[in-house]
């Protein structure tokens, strides 16, 4: 509020005023009268100034004080808030904070003057644009809130510090305590259990059940066993990441466990974590086990925001020896294709052998049904350009049509059947599968994340040595009106198929694999006709040589750089890693080559060495003793690099690898 000024003070310079102007009228400047008028009038008015001086000086003493008395205040008033507050100038340093900011944050110490930023670990930038960030620190966290504001020209940034320790204590113990599903089931445990010993079942019921008793003491959860060979498990998410962060011991403590001392147990897991409710947990850990069983088993999987994780799988499949589902199979399939008006088959891109004989071996099966079927293939990205070629002979080129071509064509009564792949990255006519209303998937590869999900029939089996293997079987249990024999050109595709993936019936050969190749021999195979179906022109076979010369030997595998470009470059890069699991005390072997711009590396193994699981920290993907993948945007020297560093790091963190 402002003071009026005086009164008394105005008269007297209204007086001043009033005696001045006179005197200076007159002109006779002897007057003595005069001469005192005009000596009163300037005493009076250096009275009034003198006075107005001492009253101004007064009055700002009285807003000075008056104004350290407001800020005196506040400060007092901040000082007394129960929660931290600092005051930072616009060199980020401290110029004020309160008492309990000293207590709590500064522990006693004096922060006058030092960096914020070096003091309190905070992200300043988030801390400007929103207006608060969180802030950890001795123990608790805090959420700073900042308020602007400037004087003397001066910008300064009122902090408050909410301690926020109690809710994010209880939101932990929240997370923590969060329960989770996990499904364990003991792989092909009937056919492994089939031919065992009452005393050998007992003695591995007992071991089976004591392991996952010892794995579950050391959480708070429980687990129930549902039928002879499924686990049901709820653990809290504190000692399932402990789990996860084990890497799933229990799978190699499995392994331990054989049935008459032959035959090694393994488990397949299946984590339901992150779900909002169990039930959506239990669904979640039946995907993640069909993910497991899919790849192959012994191994755990947990799916995330991104994908699913992978822990385990270094042993090979158990084969089934029962084919109760190949039959049931393969009469849902004559159903399908026997309603359809047309049937379409088509494999991988880059189709080889295996995919081109198993599109085959369906086909000429279709044929005995009496329907009608095309094989869409691009002749001029193919592996198996001598199959294809001996097919168009036998069949009057009336089979195989381009994938173009079966876009155009396909209609929504038709069928289309994929061979050789699950995955719709790799399939050869993405647009083909999208136009198809009834798909149905034969594949033997390990399941990858990116699978065809929408298929009427999934018939996927990782045990399997081929796709044209699978396809045998398959056509086996068809009801064909007439004649149940298919050509003697379909049976030599199949067989080529089966000869390739299991390189002349070296790898991944089974009781299974036989039968299949001796009901092709009864079909009319012919071993020297499929045999000249891998022949090579001598310039390949030099080109084959020139791979093997240049490989390296590092921690036991063999690396070769194809370091120049051809049109066989996809056949023999293969080819040279197959010869390359020829040299003493080589476990893999791995060709490294270009194509236009993408780097390839073909991956072999003889079972010491899992190269799925190197292919796919790339990657890639595949089994355990033949796996591939595809970099974009390197070069040769840098896939190299990559593949050692991958390579060393397996080895190291896998020791059953």
């Amino acid at each position: 509020m402002k003071k009026k000024f005086p009164a008394v003070m105005l008269i007297l310079h209204l007086l001043a005023l009033g005696m001045l102007i006179p005197s200076f009228l007159l002109i006779d400047r002897s007057n003595t009268i005069v001469n005192v008028l005009i000596g009163a009038a300037f005493i009076l008015i250096l009275s009034c100034i003198v006075y107005t001086i001492i009253y101004s000086q007064n009055s700002m003493r009285r807003i000075s004080k008056m104004n350290q008395h407001l800020e005196s205040s506040a400060a007092e008033f901040m000082n007394s808030l129960p929660a931290p507050v600092a005051v930072i100038d616009d060199n980020r340093q401290f110029v004020w904070y309160n008492q309990i900011f000293a207590e709590k944050i500064g522990l006693g110490q004096d922060v006058y003057g030092l960096d914020f930023e070096s003091f309190v670990k905070i992200d300043m930038d988030m801390l400007s644009s929103s207006g608060s960030a969180l802030c950890p620190i001795n123990d608790c966290i805090y959420d700073v809130t900042a308020e602007k504001f400037e004087k003397n020209d001066m910008v300064f940034l009122v902090l408050y510090f909410h301690d926020q320790s109690n809710y994010y204590t209880i939101k932990r113990e929240m997370s923590e305590s969060h329960p989770n599903v996990l499904v364990i089931t003991i792989d092909n445990y009937d056919e492994i259990m089939q031919n065992a010993k009452e005393s050998e079942k007992a003695q591995t019921s007992v071991e089976t059940e004591k392991l996952i008793e010892n794995f579950m003491s050391k959480t708070n959860g429980f687990i129930k066993k549902t039928s002879p060979n499924t686990f049901f498990a709820i653990i809290e998410n504190r000692h399932l990441n402990e789990i996860i962060n084990s890497k799933f011991k229990i799978l190699e403590a499995a392994r331990s466990i054989k049935i008459a001392g032959k035959y090694p147990l393994t488990f397949s897991i299946g984590v339901g974590q992150g779900a909002d409710s169990l039930s959506e947990s239990e669904n979640i850990a039946r995907q993640c086990l069909d993910m497991a069983l899919g790849r192959g088993g012994d191994q755990a999987v947990v799916k995330t925001d991104t994908g699913y994780r992978f822990f385990g799988g270094v042993s090979n499949g158990v084969e089934k020896r029962s084919r109760s589902k190949t039959r049931i199979i393969a009469n849902a399939l004559q159903d399908l294709i026997m309603n359809c008006e047309r049937v379409f088959i088509t494999g991988h891109r880059f189709g080889d052998l295996d995919s081109v004989g198993a599109a085959c071996g369906i086909a000429g099966a279709i044929i005995n049904l009496e329907k009608e079927a095309f094989i869409a293939v691009d002749r001029t990205k193919n592996l198996a350009a001598n199959l294809i070629d001996k097919i168009d002979e036998a069949t009057d080129g009336a089979l195989f049509i381009t994938p173009s071509e079966a876009e155009s064509m396909i209609a929504p009564n038709d069928m289309l059947i994929i061979v050789d792949t699950h995955n719709k990255d790799y399939v050869e006519s993405h647009t083909l599968y999208e136009r198809a209303r009834s798909v149905v998937v034969i594949d033997h590869h390990r399941k990858t994340v990116n699978f065809i999900d929408n298929a009427v029939i999934f018939y996927h089996e990782p045990y399997a040595s081929s796709a044209s293997e699978m396809v045998t079987e398959l056509i086996q249990y068809f009801n064909y009106p007439v004649d149940g024999k298919i050509a003697g050109c379909f049976a030599d595709a199949l067989l080529s198929g089966i000869m390739l993936d299991t390189k002349n019936f070296v790898m991944r050969t089974g009781v299974r694999t036989f039968e299949a190749a001796a009901f092709l021999k009864k079909l009319g195979a012919d071993t020297i006709a499929v045999k000249h179906l891998f022949s090579n022109s001598i310039d390949s076979y030099r080109r084959k040589t020139q791979i093997v010369a240049s490989a390296k030997i590092h921690n036991n595998c063999a690396i070769a750089v194809a370091d120049f470009n051809s049109d066989d470059i996809r056949i023999v890069a293969p080819q040279a890693a197959d010869e390359l699991l020829g040299i003493t005390d080589v476990d893999a072997s791995f060709v490294i080559y270009k194509t236009t711009k993408t780097v390839n590396i073909s991956a072999r193994s003889l079972g010491g060495l899992n190269v799925q699981v190197i292919m796919e920290q790339l990657g890639g993907g595949g089994h355990q003793t033949m796996a591939a993948t595809q970099l974009e945007n390197v070069t040769l020297e840098e896939a190299a690099k990559a593949l050692i560093i991958t390579i060393d790091d397996c080895k190291k963190n896998n020791t059953d690898l």
